[in-house]
């Protein structure tokens, strides 16, 4: 793991964290787009020809039944299920306070305002490729039901054919009823252009991989999506009060999703980066991800010394991290200075995984830099949004010449004819 010092070794390692798993080389672009027009072309058949091909060559058919939910589900433990219950309660108490609502407001005979409806049909994709997130049904799943979205279709994929419990568990607890078991590019696929077994949706939202975010992106614009998702990250800002166990620990956590996992610590301490590097080599030679979290901290992990706190957070809104945890003496001085963050934590006794599973925020989160322009994943995703505008006479009349000075400097003549045809008319009927 890298302990940097200078800036110039600071930006080389910025730039190797921003090319990172954001871009699809041309060889997964090709297969991504050969997959997408395989299923808009051939709908059900080519989704089950490339659910055979790379999850379950025993597959017969992608449907969940309701029957199979329950069955699978079954086999969960009691205790999870309860963890998942207290979850899910926090988590739809947090959403609760994103809802949104119509408005308008009245100038005389003017009326002007914002109509929210709910999407009508979402698809949320659970991955299921190196571990099984039911959580992420939970943070996908519940702020659309918060908005009010009445379809809701979830694919999760299968590898070898097994149906993991605990996701089954969450989506049984959300009385979601159509399941399909097919992930990949293929499962963007026919969640945005439609089978005969699935139903076309409105928006695409949930992580996955290269491939998933690939056709995600590439899908953009026959649906909506929620964001382009890449490896997770978390940056940590720390000062000499902070405990170098805590640290180790919260980076470790993100390291162990995959290779490509980034770490940061940021300390204005060298005491506290030597303390921090070796704790990590403690607690990582214990990890039973042990091989993944050292090639992700091998690669994308690094303690980087700053010259004061000040510094550490103008490093930090360069990276603009997915996860960023500050452990410093008085954090809460320090939150008015980040300005880029998926999610920000506060003091020591708010690690990163609190965030994860049940304190209440969604943890779908920007990734890559992007939470210079994307949020978390909120209610506010799951609605649209419809102006409304409502003129009388009066008020027609005040914005008139507005409107044909504008229209005629653009040269667009019929524009300003709309106004002056009803002037026209408004002048005939007086001399009646």
């Amino acid at each position: 793991m890298k302990i940097i010092k200078k800036k110039s070794d600071f930006l080389a390692f910025l730039k190797n964290l921003q090319v990172r798993g954001t871009a699809a080389n041309s060889s997964v672009e090709r297969s991504v787009s050969e997959i997408l027009q395989d299923v808009k072309m051939n709908g059900d058949g080519a989704v089950l020809k490339y659910t055979k091909k790379y999850d379950d060559k025993k597959a017969g058919k992608i449907t969940v039944t309701p029957a199979e939910i329950r069955k699978i589900s079954d086999k969960a433990r009691p205790e999870i299920v309860k963890a998942l219950e207290g979850a899910a309660k926090r988590i739809r108490k947090f959403h609760a306070m994103q809802a949104e609502s119509s408005w308008s407001f009245s100038e005389g005979d003017t009326v002007l305002g914002q109509i929210i409806h709910p999407l009508k049909r979402v698809g949320v994709y659970v991955p299921g490729g190196k571990a099984a997130y039911p959580s992420t049904v939970l943070m996908n799943v519940i702020p659309a039901q918060v908005a009010g979205v009445k379809e809701i279709a979830v694919c999760v994929p299968v590898p070898g054919g097994e149906i993991n419990p605990y996701v089954m568990a969450a989506i049984r607890m959300l009385g979601i009823k159509e399941v399909y078991k097919i992930g990949g590019a293929q499962a963007v696929a026919a969640m945005a252009f439609g089978t005969k077994t699935v139903k076309k949706v409105d928006k695409i939202v949930g992580p996955g991989n290269i491939y998933v975010a690939t056709a995600k992106k590439m899908v953009f614009g026959v649906v909506d999506i929620d964001m382009i998702a890449g490896p997770s990250e978390i940056l940590v800002i720390a000062d000499s009060s902070a405990d170098p166990a805590f640290i180790a620990a919260d980076m470790l956590s993100q390291a162990e999703h995959d290779e490509l996992a980034s770490s940061v610590l940021i300390t204005d301490s060298h005491s506290l980066a030597e303390k921090v590097s070796g704790e990590i080599a403690l607690q990582l030679a214990v990890l039973k991800r042990r091989k993944i979290a050292g090639a992700s901290l091998d690669n994308y992990g690094a303690i980087v010394i700053a010259r004061n706190i000040r510094d550490a957070v103008s490093l930090s809104n360069q990276i603009a991290p997915e996860h960023l945890e500050v452990m410093t003496e008085n954090p809460m001085d320090i939150l008015p200075l980040i300005e880029h963050a998926g999610a920000v934590f506060l003091g020591p006794w708010t690690p990163e995984a609190l965030g994860d599973y049940a304190a209440g925020p969604n943890h779908t989160l920007p990734t890559g830099g992007t939470a210079r322009f994307f949020s978390p994943l909120g209610v506010y995703d799951f609605y649209k949004r419809s102006s409304m505008l409502s003129f009388g006479k009066k008020g027609f009349l005040r914005l008139s010449k507005i409107v044909e000075t504008i229209a005629d400097t653009e040269g667009l003549e019929a524009h300003g004819n709309t106004i002056r045809v009803r002037k026209r008319g408004l002048k005939d009927a007086t001399k009646k």
